[in-house]
């Protein structure tokens, strides 16, 4: 019996059984941090791989997906993706054969998304916003391949949270040049210009597209500290 006719049967009124579904709600968002947390406890350092889940595997991009995601897994990082096709299985598949972790956080969606087979851990997740909060929380850098909506969202989400300091700084580094040059214009062009962003937000992300320079830069950003997040920073994550 669903929670809903159990409800009717024992004569509930209708405002209290939305009240009831909604604090069910909270309580599956909480399993799903609680769930994701316990298992990503350990995984560290880990870099977080974004990007177009509609390329296939004979594409440049996801090859070059592949190349990066294994270097990164033989130089000690987990390679966190969506879990998904595309660019997300490249990610993977590139992190399963290296010697660190291959983790997916998987999206139930109506579509598109199928749980690629390349995942060491692998977590599901019904709402977006705690599979984003995942990304993030266990990320010691982000590396954006070309991608649609959800990678531009993704993107955008993690310059916010540097920009306004909800997070420190991390290496957030932009793969294609021809891809991502457009954007970066249109960024110093439109928003620049019109002093919507300060000049030093532009430095937020860097542009690099040569895997071995990828793996360099990362390590150049954790050469004074480590990779595991100070007190403070800590306190940040958790105040996302």
């Amino acid at each position: 019996m669903n929670k809903k006719k159990f409800y009717a049967q024992a004569g509930m009124p209708q405002t209290t059984i939305g009240a009831a579904q909604e604090a069910w709600r909270v309580f599956g968002i909480m399993s799903e941090f609680v769930e994701a947390t316990d298992r990503l406890q350990g995984v560290c350092p880990a870099v977080s791989v974004f990007g177009s889940a509609r390329i296939d595997e004979h594409s440049p991009v996801y090859r070059l997906t592949e190349t990066i995601a294994r270097k990164l897994s033989d130089s000690g990082f987990a390679v966190i993706s969506g879990g998904g096709a595309g660019t997300m299985e490249a990610a993977n598949r590139g992190a399963f054969a290296g010697s660190s972790p291959s983790v997916g956080l998987n999206i139930e969606l109506p579509h598109e998304q199928m749980g690629n087979p390349y995942q060491d851990i692998v977590i599901y997740f019904r709402h977006f916003f705690a599979r984003k909060y995942m990304f993030v929380r266990f990320a010691s850098a982000y590396v954006v391949m070309p991608g649609g909506f959800g990678t531009l969202d993704e993107l955008m989400e993690v310059i916010t949270l540097v920009q306004t300091q909800k997070i420190s700084r991390i290496p957030i580094i932009l793969v294609g040049s021809d891809f991502w040059r457009g954007l970066m214009d249109w960024l110093r062009e439109q928003l620049l210009d019109r002093g919507m962003v300060s000049p030093e937000d532009l430095e937020i992300v860097q542009i690099i597209d040569d895997p071995d320079a990828i793996v360099a830069a990362i390590f150049r950003h954790y050469e004074t500290r480590s990779f595991s997040a100070l007190s403070a920073e800590q306190e940040l994550l958790l105040n996302l």
